[in-house]
């Protein structure tokens, strides 16, 4: 029966292999062959246990992100939609603006806490989410935000084209998107923000997954015509060889 994949085991048995080097004086061919051995053996018997703590740490990165996108949609009816969202955002790191108002920044939570009843009425109109762990079930909270006209979602690590998807509650209200940096959306995703007609202004440089930025800003173009559509040139991705030069037939042709 195996025994326990715990890191105890792990430690224990890499400070059980430090005299595989030995202390002093040249080891003979015999015995560094036999101790290059044990040390394959090492590695092969304790792989398996490397594996282990990689998932245990990634599980728990992942256990945070979802503790982060927790739903607070059950303060709606005390707070109102527009502080649960506000809220939602400063825990993620982030930065809201009310209507007519300063930003506010995670740093100054407390302060904001103290004057709920006074932005209660208050709409969002711009967030600044750049960076933060957003993912699709954290977008309920988002989403609060009916009258949002402003919203920066740069190089966050989990936004794919599921969240752009779900962005069509945002229609009516939503002018300027930055999605620059994201490495996880795609022409697919992108597809999606036809549902968002009125937007003048969409950053979509820098986006590791589209295989095709040139092309791609052109589609975007064509398909919200009336939006500014900032990231690669038209040409960027494209296959755009140079035009050949006519040969001036008057030239002399050196042989």
């Amino acid at each position: 029966m195996a025994a326990p994949r715990t890191s105890l085991r792990l430690v224990a048995a890499i400070w059980s292999t430090r005299g595989i080097h030995g202390r002093g004086g040249a080891a003979t061919p015999e015995g560094s062959q036999k101790k290059g051995k044990t040390l394959l053996q090492f590695l092969s018997d304790r792989f398996y246990d490397v594996e282990f703590l990689r998932e245990y740490f990634l599980q728990r990165q992942m256990l945070k992100v979802h503790q982060k996108n927790r739903s607070f949609t059950h303060m709606v009816e005390q707070y109102g939609p527009y502080i649960v969202g506000a809220c939602f955002i400063l825990d993620q790191g982030g930065m809201v603006k009310f209507q007519n108002n300063d930003w506010i920044g995670p740093k100054e939570r407390g302060r904001f806490a103290l004057e709920f009843s006074k932005f209660q009425e208050v709409s969002v109109e711009a967030v600044d989410a750049s960076g933060c762990a957003i993912n699709y079930e954290g977008l309920d909270n988002l989403l609060l935000l009916r009258n949002l006209q402003s919203l920066s979602l740069q190089h966050c690590p989990h936004v794919d084209d599921w969240c752009l998807s779900r962005l069509y509650p945002l229609a009516s209200s939503l002018q300027e998107l930055s999605l620059a940096g994201c490495p996880h959306i795609s022409e697919r995703g992108l597809a999606c923000l036809h549902h968002l007609p009125n937007l003048r202004k969409l950053d979509i440089s820098d986006l590791p997954a589209v295989s095709n930025p040139g092309l791609t800003q052109i589609l975007m173009e064509e398909m919200l015509p009336n939006c500014e559509i900032l990231g690669a040139s038209w040409a960027q991705g494209l296959n755009v060889e140079p035009e050949e030069q006519p040969q001036d037939k008057a030239s002399p042709v050196h042989v």
